[in-house]
């Protein structure tokens, strides 16, 4: 047996208690089971364990008051009678460690996979606070993604966050599989909050792959959890990554999906007596976004980064919903995907001009900057003429730098929906073909026959 396994070992042992308090279900009412006997020693957040005589009914302390307390069931409680016995289990904390990559666990640490999975030997918060933020670093490189339009107009940066803001069926999840599979990273850490059950297993066997899966821990709680464990998803996701961060790892954080993070936030402060706003929204629920947020990031000193891509669900293409408008000031980029861009077929869905990444400019040099300005100021002129072309409206010649717009805008379109394996500068040179400004890179050193180059340079 290795030290690591040894010392889970040892963690999973210190876990074990001879004693437990008990105490007794009092009333249960609106879906919240008040318990007699333990308010002495209760916590905010502790787990319970009650026994009914179906089974156990797990589930999280809520509220706090003189005599009870108030649990939130991780499930219905039906069963739960009068009297039944309810066990204090304390803070359940969460303790990644390396063994778990290439592995999908539920937000409570157990294996989701069928195969056996210890506890690390340190126990982290779940609600940890961010780094110091006089103390950490600023953004990181480029990297490299995989994808022409964020190697080029959208770059992503180490340590950076940005939202996929997109309606359902629009390629949100694709582009999230996407980023997984070719975005530059040591460790990739995926929350799946509130995603179907179904979508579970075709996420890890289909989408991610095999490959996929060898740098990744994939966190989920399907929609059929309760909102408990929905919103710890989330949490969970973010201390692995934090794990992993620490070692000094460059880590790719993905959640899908804020919106439902958001959602079973907004249940549980419901049932606990706050009051609705924001659209439906309890005032909390600002603060439980940024502060998940605010967890990913430059590290500081010798730890890592945390670069986060979350997707927002926007019912309607309502940019201004309070998640969305929340989310979207908090990161530093956002990514808005249109259906009707979906519709005619061009996937990434992509509305460049509705995107921003924040670490422009400083993340491209002068000439690539010129050339993403150039870019952008075609893709508006012709989209702001664009019902009166289709119309037949407009007469060549009218606006030389509308007919160039005119004449450009099928290749900067599929432009923008390659996937290729091309690095940045291949794709930058890619770009400045098509614009004609190819005097501004130097062409990429690819050989016309790769085996004729192998033959002329052995390794």
């Amino acid at each position: 047996m290795s030290t690591i396994d040894f010392d889970c070992l040892k963690a999973e042992i210190a876990q074990l208690s001879p004693t437990r308090r008990i105490g007794r279900v009092s009333s249960v009412y609106g879906g919240v089971i008040e318990v007699e006997g333990l308010s002495d020693e209760g916590r905010l957040g502790d787990q319970t364990e009650i026994m009914t005589s179906d089974g156990i009914v797990s589930g999280e302390v809520l509220q706090l008051r003189p005599e009870t307390l108030a649990i939130l069931p991780d499930h219905d409680p039906v069963g739960v009678a009068i009297g039944d016995t309810v066990h204090l289990n304390g803070q359940a904390g969460l303790a990644p460690h390396d063994g778990w990559i290439g592995r999908v666990i539920d937000p409570f640490g157990k294996p989701l996979d069928g195969k056996p999975l210890l506890r690390g030997p340190e126990a982290r918060n779940l609600r940890s606070a961010p780094p110091e933020p006089t103390k950490r670093r600023s953004f990181g490189g480029r990297l490299e993604t995989g994808l022409t339009a964020f190697n080029t107009m959208l770059p992503i940066v180490s340590g950076q966050r940005i939202g996929l803001f997109a309606g359902s069926g629009v390629g949100k999840s694709t582009l999230l599989s996407q980023l997984a599979r070719g975005l530059e990273a040591d460790v990739v850490v995926i929350a799946l909050v509130g995603e179907r059950g179904r979508e579970v297993g075709e996420f890890i066997q289909n989408v991610l792959g095999p490959d996929g899966m060898k740098r990744s821990v994939v966190v989920a709680a399907t929609s059929d959890r309760s909102p408990l464990v929905r919103r710890r998803c989330a949490w969970a996701a973010m201390t692995v990554a934090e794990h992993f961060r620490d070692q000094g790892n460059s880590v790719l954080f993905l959640a899908d999906s804020i919106t439902r993070f958001a959602e079973a936030h907004r249940e549980i402060a419901l049932a606990s007596g706050e009051a609705a706003s924001l659209r439906g929204f309890p005032a909390s629920t600002s603060q439980a976004i940024m502060s998940l947020c605010e967890r990913a990031g430059p590290g500081q000193d010798d730890q890592g980064d945390i670069t986060a891509v979350l997707s927002v669900l926007v019912a309607g293409s309502d940019m201004d919903e309070p998640i969305a408008d929340i989310t979207r000031g908090v990161l530093d980029g956002h990514v808005v995907l249109d259906r009707e861009i979906a519709e005619r077929g061009r996937f990434p869905a992509v509305d460049l001009l509705r995107s921003v990444s924040r670490s422009l400019p400083h993340a491209a040099n002068p000439e690539e900057n010129q050339v993403i300005e150039e870019f952008r100021r075609l893709m508006g002129t012709y989209q702001r003429s664009e019902m009166m072309i289709k119309a037949g409206l407009y007469a060549a010649g009218s606006d030389p730098e509308l007919d160039r717009a005119i004449r450009l805008w099928p290749r900067l379109d599929a432009f923008l929906s390659e996937h290729e394996e091309a690095d940045t500068a291949a794709s930058f040179y890619r770009l400045a073909e098509i614009m004609g400004r190819t005097s501004l890179f130097p062409a990429p050193e690819i050989p016309d026959n790769p085996e004729d180059e192998s033959v002329a340079n052995p390794a």
